[in-house]
This record gives C-alpha cells, sequence and structure tokens, in this order.
C-alpha cells in the first residue's frame, strides 16, 4: 500500500501535514511532530506587523507613539510579545531545517504584503522547503472593491514568484464572490498551493462588560463541508496543489478530503486536543480504509468524489441544495 503523495511539489509520505501553530515553536516539539509520523511542517507565522514595527516602528504605517492612533495601535502585541524576531524568525527556520527530515515551510501572515520580499528571501534562505502565504484580513473599508482585494492578492503572488525560487502556498479565505475563478487567477500568478481555508477568529460580545472578547475555538468536524465543497470543484481544473486545513478532526475526515480532491491536509486543532501522536491514528485511519476498499495507491482514490467529470458542477450543487431541502421539508412532515 502506497501513501505516498506531492505537496507543493515537494514529496511526502503521507497526506498528514502539521498546520501553522503553536506547536511549531519549539524544536523539541518539532522533533516530536516528526517522530509522531507529521508528513511535513508549517512553523508558525511571521506577522506583517512584527516585521513593520521592528523596521519601522510603525504598524500600517501608524505610530504607536502618536496620539492619533495610540487607541487603535494598543490591541496590537508589543514587539517582545512575539515569539521571534523577524530575523530570529529566519534563524529559527533554520534551526527547525536541521533538526527535523521532513519539508518545513515557513509563514507570512499579513493583509497587504509589504516588505514581505525581504523576508521571503531570508526564509528561502534560511532553508525552508516552501513558503505559505496567509492573507488574513476582514476588509472593513467600504470603498474597497472585491476586485481590488484579489487584484492585490495575485500580484502579490506573481511579484514574490520572481524572487524567490521555493514554492509558494496561499493560504486563503472562502469569502471571496468568485472563488473559483480567484483560483484560476492565482494558478496564472504561478502559485504553487491553495490552502482552504483560513479560519477567522471573530470576536464575541461580553454582555457583561460590553466590550468585544476575543477567544479561540478549536475547529471541529462540522467545518469541513465547506472546505469539501471547493475542494471537489477544483479539482483537476487548476494546477497548484489542493491543501485541506480546518474542520479534519477524525481520520475519516481526512479520508473525504483526499475523495475531493486534496493533495494534503494540515491539521492543527486535532493535535492541540489529542498530542502529536494523533498523526498516528490519522496515517492508520487511512490504511485501513483504504485496505478495506481494496485500495492500492492513494492517487487511485484522490478525487473520486469530486466534480470533475460533472458537466455543470454549478447546477449538480443547486441540484443537492434543492434536494437537501426537500429532505428537512419531508423530516418535519414526519415528526
Amino acid at each position: 500500500m502506497t501513501l505516498a503523495s506531492s505537496m507543493l511539489g515537494l514529496p511526502v509520505a503521507h497526506p498528514f501535514v502539521a498546520g501553522a501553530s503553536p506547536l511549531g515553536r519549539d524544536l523539541g516539539t518539532i522533533r516530536s511532530l516528526e517522530d509522531s509520523g507529521a508528513a511535513a511542517i508549517v512553523l508558525p507565522s511571521l506577522f506583517e506587523e512584527q516585521v513593520t514595527l521592528a523596521a519601522e516602528g510603525r504598524i500600517h504605517h501608524m505610530d504607536p507613539c502618536d496620539e492619533r492612533w495610540a487607541g487603535y495601535l494598543k490591541h496590537f502585541p508589543n514587539l517582545n510579545d512575539y515569539d521571534f524576531s523577524p530575523d530570529e524568525y529566519a534563524e529559527h527556520v533554520a534551526r527547525a531545517r536541521s533538526a527535523v527530515d521532513i519539508p518545513v515551510i515557513g509563514s507570512l501572515n499579513g493583509t497587504n504584503g509589504e516588505s514581505w520580499v525581504t523576508f521571503s528571501r531570508l526564509i528561502e534562505q534560511a532553508g525552508a522547503s516552501a513558503l505559505e502565504l496567509n492573507m488574513y484580513e476582514v476588509v472593513t473599508d467600504l470603498n474597497i472593491s472585491s476586485a481590488a482585494i484579489e487584484r492585490q492578492l495575485v500580484q502579490l503572488v506573481s511579484e514574490l514568484k520572481q524572487y524567490v525560487k521555493i514554492p509558494i502556498a496561499v493560504k486563503l479565505s472562502p469569502f471571496f464572490a468568485s472563488f473559483g475563478n480567484l483560483a484560476r487567477q492565482l494558478d496564472r500568478a504561478r502559485a504553487d498551493g491553495l490552502v482552504m481555508f483560513n479560519r477567522f477568529y471573530q470576536p464575541d460580545i461580553d454582555i457583561a462588560t460590553m466590550a468585544p472578547a476575543s477567544d479561540v475555538r478549536l475547529s471541529t468536524s462540522n467545518e469541513l463541508l465547506l472546505r469539501l465543497r471547493w475542494l471537489a470543484i477544483l479539482y483537476g481544473r487548476v494546477r497548484p496543489s489542493l491543501i485541506a486545513t480546518g474542520g479534519v478532526a477524525t481520520p475519516e475526515d481526512g479520508i473525504k478530503a483526499l475523495l475531493t480532491g486534496a493533495n494534503a491536509i494540515q491539521v492543527v486543532s486535532a493535535i492541540l486536543r489529542h498530542g502529536p501522536g494523533y498523526f498516528t491514528t490519522l496515517r492508520t485511519g487511512l490504511e485501513r480504509w483504504m485496505e478495506g476498499h481494496g485500495i492500492e495507491h492513494i492517487d487511485d482514490m484522490r478525487g473520486r468524489a469530486s466534480l470533475k467529470d460533472v458537466v455543470d458542477p454549478g447546477a449538480f450543487e443547486r441540484a443537492h441544495y434543492i434536494k437537501a431541502l426537500h429532505r428537512l421539508k419531508a423530516a418535519v412532515e414526519t415528526t
């Protein structure tokens, strides 16, 4: 039985990868992830804000010492609150790369990519196997069009591809009016992978204080369906690797992601819940399923549940939407 796969053009022993998380801060934990079976690891992100704060003393062109911006910028961490300075991050990449044999992927997190060309090169020179761009932004400016946001993202990827030779994956939000078209644009910009999807940590409201309350909630299998939908739609229609992230809590979730077309699966919440050894559980679950279905090679199952051969994927999606509503109606009528 063969689980070996390819992600971003990088060979991996199987599709389960450690996504960006606090687990990537410590070399001992990174070694533990490899020993427990992670096929690759994405390191925690270097944030655009810490890059500009370290280089210019500013965040989004605003000086924290300026009274006009102090109230707004006080919500951002101080430079000392980050695990690594920008230079230390490159050193961490180099140490991690030397500590393990699996691919080590650097991560850049920001909104517009300023100053990233320099640091993408440093990360490449430090020995990173690839680079993940995490474009994490909630656009609150009502004057900015969706086309402008897409153009900025595609241009950033196109520019970075001219400066670095290592593969580039783009971690994306699902909140685009025509996500498939954006995927095609990023394909043409030579992105090597699409990571679907970013999880927005939206603040709750504390009704006692009547103020926003930030909290991190680990993902569950309930979040998987959106990923499956777009994996199925894009499989076989774009060139970049398709990487699922969010909602993979069990081996069955991983199997579903592969059946809809995933090249790799990033896992974070399940590892934070169960520990690095859960990679063995995920891999064993996949092996048992493949054995039970007489599948010898992982490529023989990938994309079987995709829409690659569906003549009109839009009509297919619409039909299943209507069918679901009819099932709901039937369920209500029988209660």
